[in-house]
């Protein structure tokens, strides 16, 4: 099978695609960041959100609220205040979960080279929890992830079991992580715009290689050399830090494709 060909294919048949989201648009905080790989031979997009703050009303009987069995209260991709969630709690009628959900990136790749630099990308960025999977049929995925999420029950079978003031203080929390998120998305931008010009001269200067390893990202390196200009003053001290806990690259090979 002719890989090449048939990543096209793909990238074509996706793209093509409309976009079934419950928003039916891109997220405008990722839109560029979404530009940009499609952009690019080697990349296409599957599906993004930006992060969001959202209410969720979850069955009486459920001991787990999942989103398709449950009713959207409330949905925001901006900072909440807490008049609009008191109002969504009036029309909860099972058990009414706040959460925020930071980015969520699916990036599908032309080949497992071109994934570790983007994973480096993201791990650089500060989203942690990224991953590289590999289907069946030669598909390569790269899911940008990050941990730090809210999920926080406020009601249940629709009756209220917080104070306003705490949900005031959640609030204060979700916006806290979603401003973090913003940050994180910006820095994910630039340094993407950075390691594909940097892979561009590599390309152009040995066209033989078909990899630039100088961007693939290696415990216990140099974070200054390892990221180049995708480190500033304000946040090398932040990166270096949460390397203790970098789980590096991960790849998991599934057995079908989904």
């Amino acid at each position: 099978m002719d890989l090449s060909a048939e990543f096209k294919r793909w990238k074509a048949q996706c793209l093509s695609k409309a976009d079934l989201s419950r928003k039916g648009s891109v997220d405008e905080d990722v839109l560029e960041i979404v530009q940009l790989l499609n952009g690019q031979e080697q990349f296409f997009t599957t599906s993004s959100c930006a992060g969001r703050i959202i209410l969720l009303d979850g069955s009486i009987n459920g001991s787990e609220v999942q989103k398709q069995n449950c009713c959207w209260l409330l949905v925001t991709h901006k900072a909440c205040v807490k008049d609009d969630v008191i109002v969504a709690l009036k029309k909860a009628k099972g058990d009414a979960v706040l959460k925020f959900e930071p980015l969520v990136l699916h990036v599908q790749c032309r080949q497992l080279p071109d994934a570790q630099i983007l994973h480096s990308v993201a791990m650089d960025s500060g989203f942690r929890n990224s991953g590289i999977t590999v289907g069946k049929r030669g598909k390569i995925m790269l899911a940008v992830r990050s941990t730090h999420g809210l999920e926080v029950p406020l009601s249940h079978q629709g009756k209220l079991m917080v104070t306003e003031e705490y949900i005031n203080f959640l609030l204060k929390i979700a916006n806290q992580k979603m401003e973090e998120n913003k940050k994180r998305i910006e820095r994910f931008y630039h340094c993407l715009q950075y390691a594909l010009e940097k892979e561009t001269v590599s390309t152009t200067s040995h066209p033989k290689e078909k990899v630039n390893t100088s961007y693939i990202r290696k415990k216990k390196r140099n974070p200054a050399k390892a990221r180049g200009k995708c480190v500033t003053e304000g946040n090398e001290k932040e990166l270096e830090n949460n390397d203790h806990d970098d789980p590096g690259i991960s790849v998991t090979i599934f057995p079908e494709d989904c």
